[in-house]
């Protein structure tokens, strides 16, 4: 409990940081000579003395692994590079994601520099669901000579079989079964033979680790390749919104591909980038939550391959054209989310909060955001959390899961032993097919392997703090050095400050729901400050009517650049009466 804070507004406990972190950051402080708030940072996420400078300016020749330890890489690269040598005819089937949107893109931009231009296939959400089809598959083996599946094909045994026409590679990363299909090779660091030191790679990544291998040899027999350091802005984008871990190599690659997007080379992303006003320079929040969204808008409720046609395209105007399309799909994305989010809240609460998993179901939910919903259900009940879209007799589903707990196992033995029709996914996320007899058998049996993984161990969801600033402590300088221990998101969480007894000197409502709010120390230091979607919960009001009082803030640091001007500014996630 943290400045004494078991149950704050927004009904949370309060945890600091552990008496070993804080030694630990004490060590780092001393013997790093860094900012004491930089190094609670870093000590929470396990950071020592030694490694301080190489995990403030991460590279990614000493981060990444020799890709030839991904079982089949070589092999996978070598039949890329003969198909490029014999101008075969290539066709990349890509999930309709953003990771399968980014992966393809990277394909894209490495067989451009040959001007070979591919056939992409992405398959449509609600017509074919997730992965390759023996339908799809049969068509595209009759007309090419090589498929390259990426961010999907690990468990599609029986499409894969009926591609036999042609030669067909899969790059992914979603949790293998006990055999592989059929293919040429097979890279996915999630394969039941790997040792799963890469498992926390996104496809993306394994698809750029590819190419690299794919670099060297060319390297090796003389040959110029394409300069793949150009491609980190796809990797990075992939990455985060997958919500793969921003650890090892991960990290690296986003921090590095941030540089690149920020060149603004890329017209998709470039265009994607305007429509969504983004004019600062982009940050890992901007790719989970900006960028994101719009990519993923295509494969949910409109054309499945938008997103990824718009990560390649080559002509501005066409880029423009697909990016405001894009955009009028994530307008009626949040439109159609927003009802099902309603509605799954009810159902879960009707079932009860405290249960180890968290789920709904409902006639006519669109499939295309059933995973936002359950992503929006994990934070509220800090449990893994399952949202099932029902057409006729056929559900299809999306589970989010937290820290600590395998989603993606549990649903692969539902499959093993007859509970789902179909399933897969990795630790934090799955998809699932079941029928309408098989739901509440289905769930309840996935409670049960969630239970015993400790899910019904977990209280109501903590509200971690790295430690207290006064307002005056809240400098440009800090956020700056904050963010060298960036980028943040999953596996290593923003840096989060509680400001203890300050006053509410000033609290406007702005817009809607959102809240502007101005912090005081009592001694004539301020601190801008903003709560966004303060009236969708207790907090708008709460601090409202605390002007002139005093309370415990808990929030995030940021910079405001407005008119030119950059200023501190903390956005505001809970609050507390002092």
């Amino acid at each position: 409990m943290y400045l004494g804070v078991e149950q704050s507004i927004s009904n949370r406990r309060w945890v600091g940081p552990s008496l070993e972190v804080e030694r630990q950051a004490l060590t780092l402080n001393q013997q790093a000579d860094l900012p004491l708030p930089l190094c609670h940072v870093m000590a929470r996420l396990g950071v020592t003395p030694q490694e301080a400078d190489d995990f403030l300016n991460p590279t990614l020749r000493a981060a990444m692994s020799d890709p030839k330890t991904m079982k089949d890489c070589t092999l996978a690269a070598e039949i890329i590079l003969g198909a490029v040598q014999a101008r075969k005819r290539i066709a990349i089937f890509a999930d309709y994601d953003v990771d399968g949107g980014t992966s393809a893109a990277l394909l894209f931009d490495f067989f451009a520099h040959f001007s070979i231009a591919p056939t992409l296939y992405v398959p449509d959400r609600i017509e074919e669901g997730y992965g390759p089809n023996p339908k799809a598959m049969q068509a595209l083996a009759a007309a090419h000579d090589l498929i390259i599946c990426v961010d999907c094909g690990t468990l599609a045994h029986d499409a894969l079989e009926a591609a036999t026409a042609a030669d067909v590679v899969v790059l992914d990363h979603h949790l293998g079964g006990e055999t592989l299909p059929i293919a040429k090779a097979v890279v996915n660091p999630n394969r039941q033979d790997e040792t799963g030191d890469l498992a926390h790679l996104c496809a993306a990544a394994v698809v750029f680790m590819v190419l690299i291998e794919a670099a060297r040899l060319m390297r090796e027999a003389g040959q110029t390749p394409p300069n793949l350091i150009n491609s980190l802005d796809l990797v990075a984008l992939g990455t985060v919104a997958d919500v793969a871990p921003l650890v090892g190599v991960n990290r690296a690659f986003v921090r590095q591909g941030l540089k690149i997007m920020g060149q603004r080379k890329r017209l998709g992303l470039n265009a994607l980038s305007d429509v969504a006003r983004l004019d600062t320079t982009p940050s890992a929040y901007h790719l989970g939550y900006v960028l994101g969204p719009r990519i993923n808008a295509g494969g949910r409720i409109g054309k499945a391959d938008l997103g990824a046609r718009l990560l390649c395209c080559t002509n501005p105007h066409e880029a423009a054209a697909m990016a405001d399309k894009l955009e009028e799909l994530n307008t009626e994305r949040r439109s159609v989310e927003a009802s099902v989010r309603l509605a799954a809240m009810e159902q879960a609460e009707v079932r009860g909060l405290t249960y180890p998993l968290a789920w709904a179901a409902q006639d006519g939910w669109h499939p295309g955001v059933v995973g936002i919903v359950a992503s929006r259900l994990k934070e509220k009940t800090n449990r893994p959390s399952v949202v099932i879209g029902f057409d006729g007799d056929i559900g299809k589903g999306s589970g989010r899961s937290v820290n600590g707990i395998d989603l993606g196992a549990a649903i692969q033995e539902l499959v093993r032993d007859g509970y789902i029709e179909k399933g897969g996914g990795h630790k934090m996320a799955a998809g699932l097919s079941l029928t309408r007899a098989q739901l509440e058998p289905a769930m309840e049996k996935l409670g049960q392997l969630l239970e015993a993984q400790g899910a019904g161990e977990l209280g109501p969801a903590d509200l971690r703090v790295d430690g207290t600033l006064m307002p005056g402590g809240a400098t440009l300088q800090l956020i700056e050095q904050l963010d060298q221990a960036g980028p943040f998101g999953a596996g290593a969480s923003a840096p989060r400050f509680a400001f203890p007894d300050c006053t509410i000197a000033f609290a406007k409502p702005v817009g809607e729901a959102h809240l502007k709010v101005t912090l005081s120390d009592g001694f004539g230091t301020k601190l801008d400050a903003i709560c966004f979607g303060a009236f969708d919960g207790p907090l708008g009001a709460a601090l409202s009517n605390a002007q002139g009082s005093k309370m415990h803030i808990v929030g995030r640091l940021e910079i405001n650049t407005w008119g030119g001007r950059s200023r501190p500014q903390l956005r505001i996630e809970d609050a507390s009466p002092s």
